[in-house]
């Protein structure tokens, strides 16, 4: 599980998805050296400016930090355990929404981080989504609109939330 405090920038993860990160984290800071000596060996090749190896290699070693610096400041700030649950829709709730008045078209989805996108079938918005955005703070039975990326202009009913326990 994993939600954010928008106020004070902490991040909720359930003990599986921050052991899955820092895992991740470790892999990565592992494999700076393998990276590091790829990126020797194809300096070794000759003309650097016509080297698509050396190239390849930099751009991986470029990601890699990347994610390297992202990881350590996302798990910086979380913190294990339940979120504190509430009466209004929050970042880590699993949210059922109704499109525009119509009781068929619904969707039910987690609003949360994309970093436990791999633990949940479930379909994961940010928060700071158009969608996340619009429906954050509201309660059972509100209706809100948002403007989509298309510029459509979309309204949606609250029809239940709930923390997620995955």
């Amino acid at each position: 599980m994993s939600t954010t405090d928008g106020d004070q920038g902490t991040v909720w993860l359930s003990q599986e998805a921050y052991d899955r990160l820092q895992a991740e984290l470790d892999e990565h800071i592992a494999n700076r050296p393998a990276l590091a000596a790829e990126i020797n060996a194809r300096r070794e090749e000759g003309d650097l400016r016509e080297n698509g190896g050396y190239h390849a290699a930099r751009e991986e070693q470029g990601k890699a930090e990347g994610r390297i610096l992202y990881l350590k400041e996302f798990l910086r700030k979380a913190v294990v355990g339940e979120a504190p649950t509430s009466n209004k829709v929050a970042p880590g709730t699993v949210v059922t929404i109704q499109f525009d008045d119509d009781e068929d078209d619904t969707e039910t989805f987690l609003l949360g981080s994309r970093e436990i996108a791999a633990t949940t079938d479930l379909t994961v918005y940010s928060p700071e989504s158009a969608l996340g955005k619009a429906i954050l703070g509201a309660g059972k039975g509100d209706q809100v609109k948002y403007t989509a990326p298309s510029g459509a202009e979309i309204k949606v009913k609250v029809i239940a939330f709930e923390p997620f326990a995955g």
